[in-house]
């Protein structure tokens, strides 16, 4: 495959470098699809743009909003998305991914309370209450990323030979006592994120979290490794918990990874020969088992931020030269996508991966929809950099290319780095004092390493 940098400046071009690499992408001019509503049970999203959730590392030590993630929030609010998907908040403190990670607790709770009315008041004051967006709050145990007091202090669910040489010596693997007491620390959070008003809580099960490890825990022993229903039973237990607490007032979903790309048996939704390729029995599974439990929604994303980015996040400048392109990437990750809604046609499956493709992207996303690979588009890095990218979309019919997200990855380094993440190039004015004073620092990667695998 043609590793040359390509500009994808045209529908005509787009095709043209799909034909040649022997590809296909559902494209549609007519983007009328996309101001659609889709119901999810008794509510309704308003149209089918959504905002993937995003970590700003910005809350305060406590663990509530700052004046950056209300500063955020607000922006996609006036954005005119129909989906507003809270980026990731820990259910308790050890589980934090830094010390400025979101953290629902009793003390809390009217912070998040306070934050979810005002994007809901701002929405409703600039596009109507027809157009308030729904929202969800991410639930989250960083796992081996945890970092609660900017140190790592990594607790697996299983070990793994890839992962692994990256973690501190004094590493903790969490025991069955250990995640069966964290499963109600899901449901009480669960309970309190049901009074700030939301309308769906999110069981983080992606980008190799805790749960997300636990789905590929194939070498771990215990009544949480091993067996499918058995790596699959932290997840199910505190689906069923919370809807036996909460009932039909509080949804309940969750962003998967569908595809790790880690080699078997480390890898979730992975060839067992080849870990390049997607097999996507297990996850076809696995959400087949949560429709059934009533889960009506679901965000599909793939691969490792911390260890193969360019699997979920296709890039122009990163930390390592990937032996395939990004336009392949994006195509793989949106065929992911669209196994999975052919497998459930009833549940709204928000597509990732769109934001590479920049001004283009709204073809690809009515496209998409209309052709059933997915019933939402969703969009991360482009809401960093574009804010009011769904707005444009939905009222012009297109976006200016000199808005979209450049996809240089350094919002995902000022993470590693320890700042508080935004877009360096398009808001500027903020984040690029932040990224200076971090760029000394060493980006979580190890790109040689991570070279010898891709």
């Amino acid at each position: 495959m043609d590793k040359k940098i390509v500009k994808l400046d045209s529908i005509e071009r787009l095709k043209e470098e799909l034909v040649k690499n022997n590809l296909y992408l559902p494209i549609s001019e007519d983007i009328k699809v996309l101001r659609n509503p889709v119901n999810i049970g008794d509510k309704t999203i308003p149209n089918r743009i959504g905002i993937h959730p995003m970590e700003g590392c910005d809350g305060t030590k406590d663990g509530k909003p700052d004046e950056l993630t209300i500063r955020r929030y607000d922006r996609f609010a006036k954005s005119g998305a129909g989906l507003l998907w809270l980026e990731a908040t820990a259910v308790v403190n050890e589980g934090r991914a830094n010390s400025r990670q979101l953290f629902i607790n009793e003390d809390t709770k009217e912070d998040f309370k306070k934050l979810v009315t005002r994007i809901k008041q701002t929405a409703k004051d600039n596009y109507g209450e027809e157009n308030i967006p729904y929202t969800v709050m991410q639930l989250t145990h960083s796992g081996r990323y945890s970092k609660p007091k900017d140190k790592p202090e990594p607790i697996i669910a299983a070990e793994n030979e890839y992962l692994d040489p990256f973690l501190p010596k004094d590493y903790k693997t969490i025991t069955d006592g250990e995640l069966e007491a964290l499963e109600d620390s899901y449901v009480k959070a669960a309970i309190l994120a049901k009074e700030t008003g939301i309308d769906a809580v999110d069981i983080k099960s992606c980008h190799r979290y805790l749960n997300s490890e636990l789905l590929s825990a194939h070498l771990r022993s215990g009544k949480y490794g091993g067996s499918f229903e058995n790596r699959t039973r932290f997840l199910i237990h505190i689906v069923d918990k919370i809807k036996s607490a909460v009932g039909e007032e509080l949804d309940v979903t969750l962003r998967m990874n569908a595809y790790d790309a880690i080699p078997y048996p480390y890898g979730f939704g992975v060839d067992k020969q080849d870990f390049r390729k997607p097999d996507l029995y297990e996850p076809v599974r696995l959400i087949k088992m949560l429709r059934d439990r009533g889960i009506k929604l679901i965000n599909i994303s793939c691969g490792n931020p911390y260890y193969n980015p360019h699997i979920g996040r296709p890039y122009d400048l990163g930390p390592y030269n990937p032996l395939t392109t990004p336009l392949f990437n994006t195509v793989l990750m949106l065929n992911v996508v669209k196994t999975l809604q052919e497998s459930v046609p009833e549940v709204a499956i928000v597509a990732t991966g769109l934001s590479w493709l920049k001004d283009l992207s709204p073809y690809v996303a009515a496209g998409g929809i209309k052709e059933g690979w997915f019933k939402i588009a969703g969009f991360g890095r482009q809401a960093f950099a574009y804010p009011e990218f769904a707005k444009d979309i939905l009222e012009t019919g297109r976006l200016e290319r000199s808005k979209c997200c450049i996809c240089c990855s350094k919002c995902t380094e000022i993470m590693r780095t320890g700042g508080k993440a935004g877009c360096v190039i398009k808001d500027s004015e903020i984040y690029l004092p932040i990224y200076k004073q971090g760029i000394t620092g060493e980006v979580n990667l190890n790109s040689d390493r991570i070279a010898e695998h891709i």
